[in-house]
């Protein structure tokens, strides 16, 4: 665990400590860096990631069907132990269970801990939880356009259309200009590091803390019970291997950012998100590097 303390958590503490110094000496525009992000960096690493990705069609599918069936057992469970919680408080808490930070946190931190393969296990998580993000948030939050809304909002986004063109071009065995693929790796191997920075800055700007029953009972699920949940899960469906460490791994992440984005942009409980999205990114900086330390073991199960 030490070991995966000092090369896999330390690498993304730093960084993302940056950002949050950063965020304390400077006035800086998260909607600024969250744009160039998930508009320029984001697409560009999927678009170079999928052209050069071992992941193939039959083992992306299957990691992506395990990744869903994983969210939605982590909301029923969050339904399961806030029953008794206001409705607000209740989505609050299921959102903040199965969003998974599986971007700015998880990408990193799969790249470190299991190389470029586990890289491209980790971008189709993170593929994936984009659509999960931008559908399943603003259905539990109550928006008005609900999952419509949110699949319209994911057909926007640069990210998608990346990947059509990156099935395109693979299925096709179209060439791709070699200064051109220079230019699409250059700026994917930007997005990591300024994901991290964002990250840093966004809890350098955090305010106070809710302490409340609702807050543990989600950081509990989502950085202990989802990596537990991940592992019965996708043994039961049949992942093994690098698959099913990549599944367990990306399950270990915190709540994302945009969790408590969406509860802010439909007027949802956010002050309990927020509080979840903080306190989730301490925490799995301990549980994920237990995840880490123990993902030889998982893979060699089954």
């Amino acid at each position: 665990m030490f070991q995966a303390l000092l090369n896999v958590v330390l690498p993304v503490v730093l960084v993302a400590g940056v950002g949050a110094l950063l965020a304390r000496r400077f006035t800086l525009s998260q909607d600024t860096l969250g744009k160039v992000s998930l508009n320029g960096l984001t697409p560009a690493l999927a678009l170079s990631s999928l052209l050069g990705t071992t992941v193939g069609v039959g083992e992306g599918l299957h990691l992506a069907a395990a990744y869903f069936a994983l969210a939605l057992s982590g909301v029923l469970l969050a339904f399961l132990a806030t029953r008794r919680s206001p409705g607000m408080t209740r989505r609050a808490v299921m959102a903040s269970v199965a969003i998974g930070n599986n971007g700015n946190f998880g990408l990193p931190v799969a790249l470190f801990a299991l190389g470029q393969p586990g890289l491209d296990q980790a971008v189709v998580i993170f593929l994936c939880s984009v659509v999960l993000t931008f559908t399943l948030g603003p259905l539990l939050y109550g928006s008005a356009g609900g999952a419509r809304a949110g699949l319209l909002a994911v057909a926007r986004l640069p990210v998608v259309w990346c990947i059509v063109a990156a099935l395109l071009v693979r299925l096709l065995h179209l060439p791709v200009p070699l200064g051109l693929r220079r230019g699409i790796d250059l700026l994917g191997q930007a997005a990591l590091p300024m994901v991290l920075l964002s990250l840093g800055i966004q809890l350098g700007q955090a305010g106070r803390l809710s302490l409340t029953g609702p807050v543990f009972t989600a950081v509990s699920l989502r950085v202990l019970g989802m990596p537990a949940l991940a592992l019965g899960l996708g043994l039961g469906l049949g992942l093994r291997g690098l698959g099913l460490q990549g599944l367990v791994l990306a399950s270990a992440m915190p709540t994302a950012v945009n969790a408590f984005l969406l509860a802010r942009e439909y007027g949802a409980d956010s002050e309990t998100v927020a509080s979840v999205v903080a306190l989730s990114t301490l925490a799995s900086l301990v549980t994920a590097a237990l995840v880490v330390a123990l993902l030889p073991q998982i893979g060699g199960l089954g």
